[in-house]
């Protein structure tokens, strides 16, 4: 005879939580989903407006830097703290799918790249509300939990890659699709119903309060090890199959540059399994240990590349494959130790501040990648690259070491 259990407490919450994880990962990804176009529509764009290299890397960074005034006016304004993240979300999500939809009917460049900087903006209410969302449902196995999240976050960001090896799409189809998308993911939303076990107390804005927390001494060493691992990251993700394309293996055959794309969506979509593994090194090992473990490995392959890209193609791609594996896999940890060092009260903001620290130190190396690969080489512009981990890597060693212990 089957006799029927009832779950235990426990085993509910952790049920609750998964369903939560997934439900706001899903929302997220496919809310962010409208970041990514621009690497689709770019190379059409260029020809049909006649746009030069550097204004074609605008409309990227422009995204990059409307993200960094929106954090900073959802940290200024305190909404970050003061509004429930599923709700800033929704409004983010719609209004992003809203910017990047009008785009259709942009007369050129200047109006173009300001709806992909008002896109940006909106976005800055998406991604960092749903790292502070998912926070809340998890302390124990709060870094896998993260991990998960920017994982979804880097197939979106490996898409593009994907697109390019299967054949070309008209920039119009593409903008429609991912704003629909980003508005479902606004519209997912709904089905989360409340916060975790395990909520940040919510507080009026206090410029003073806020300021305090983030001279918390492990908050500011998180923040620079951050700028540090985003100096990477990005331009890495940006460039990668500029870099493959270009190596002698890819460079001379008819259907290189579909190989190359397929190369690279490999390169990055890999991330989605590293950030899973930091995850899981973080919740056994530390946080500031993981993304010291991560950095160390994602320099490392930064800095072989520099010098070995004219070996045989096959041990290229496996130490790209390696990079790309690393370079993600710490970006959850940096938050991590951000929700769990700050001011309760001001998390919403501790991390959207964050996130804006470094998503400005992208666009410096998104930009100044290809104008070293062009002007010098491409050894050049890997090893400035590794900049980033050094700093990173400075920065972590100090957070562990005692205040006690400095001279």
């Amino acid at each position: 005879m089957r006799i029927a259990t009832t779950p235990s407490p426990g085993e509910g919450q952790q049920a609750h939580a998964k369903r939560a994880l997934a439900l706001i990962a899903l929302a997220t990804f496919l809310s962010m989903s409208v970041w990514f176009s621009a690497s689709f529509v770019v190379p059409q764009l260029r020809e049909m407006w006649r746009l030069s290299s550097g204004e074609s890397s605008l409309l990227t960074i422009a995204v990059q830097l409307g993200f960094v005034v929106g954090a900073l006016t959802l940290t200024a304004t305190g909404l970050a703290d003061a509004v429930p993240g599923r709700r800033l979300m929704r409004a983010g999500a719609l209004a992003a799918a809203v910017m990047n939809l009008i785009l259709l009917w942009a007369p050129g460049f200047t109006t173009a790249v300001l709806l992909r900087a008002l896109t940006g903006a909106c976005l800055a209410a998406v991604y960092p509300p749903a790292l502070k969302e998912v926070s809340t449902w998890f302390r124990e196995g709060r870094g896998t939990a993260l991990g998960v999240m920017i994982g979804a976050l880097t197939l979106g960001s490996a898409a593009p890659q994907l697109v390019k090896a299967t054949g070309g799409v008209d920039w119009r189809v593409v903008i429609v699709a991912t704003s629909v998308l980003t508005a479902l993911g606004g519209l997912a939303t709904l089905l989360i119903r409340h916060a975790g076990p395990y909520p940040f107390p919510t507080s009026e804005f206090s410029l003073r309060s806020a300021l305090r927390a983030g001279r918390n001494r492990q908050v500011v060493l998180a923040d620079i090890g951050y700028a540090g691992h985003m100096w990477e990251l990005y331009a890495m993700w940006a460039w990668i199959g500029t870099f493959l394309a270009g190596l002698d293996g890819f460079a001379h055959r008819a259907d290189g540059p579909r190989l190359a794309a397929l190369a690279a969506f490999v390169c990055i979509g890999v991330g989605a399994a590293g950030c899973l593994v930091g995850g899981r090194i973080s919740d056994r090992k530390g946080r500031a240990q993981a993304a010291l473990i991560s950095l160390s490995c994602s320099g490392g392959a930064a800095a072989v590349l520099a010098f070995a890209h004219h070996l045989p193609l096959p041990v290229v791609l496996t130490v790209s494959a390696f990079w790309g594996f690393w370079v993600i896999a710490d970006s959850a940890q940096f938050s991590a130790m951000v929700t769990e060092n700050v001011d309760q009260r001001y998390v919403g903001s501790a991390v959207s501040l964050q996130l804006a620290i470094g998503y400005v130190t992208t666009a410096v190396t998104i930009y100044l990648v290809p104008v070293l690969a062009d002007a010098v080489s491409w050894t050049a512009a890997l090893l400035v690259l590794v900049l980033g981990p050094v700093v990173g890597i400075g920065a972590l060693l100090t957070y562990l070491r005692p205040p006690a212990a400095r001279v």
